[in-house]
């Protein structure tokens, strides 16, 4: 597979956000370098589809009976490396 490049989105910059979407950074954005992932911000045009998909990222990070913390994180790390993504 040959490399052409990433697609472009359009997104809102995160210190444009205001009123629902300006509700949501706090929770998105990543803390050690003060910036909205990718990921999250190609939700910036939809805030309803942002709220959604964090719910769902916590959701699954939030714990379950059967797997710790660590364990959870760890497959998250797997599953990035192998997609080639850095978070």
């Amino acid at each position: 597979m040959t490399w052409i490049g990433a697609a472009w989105i359009e997104t809102v910059p995160d210190d444009e956000w205001d009123g629902e979407l300006a509700e949501l950074h706090a929770a998105v954005v990543d803390r050690d370098n003060g910036r909205v992932d990718h990921i999250m911000a190609i939700h910036s045009l939809n805030p309803r589809a942002m709220a959604a998909h964090q719910a769902v990222y916590a959701s699954a990070m939030a714990g379950t009976a059967t797997l710790r913390k660590v364990e959870r994180e760890l497959i998250a790390l797997v599953v990035s490396l192998e997609n080639h993504c850095h978070y």
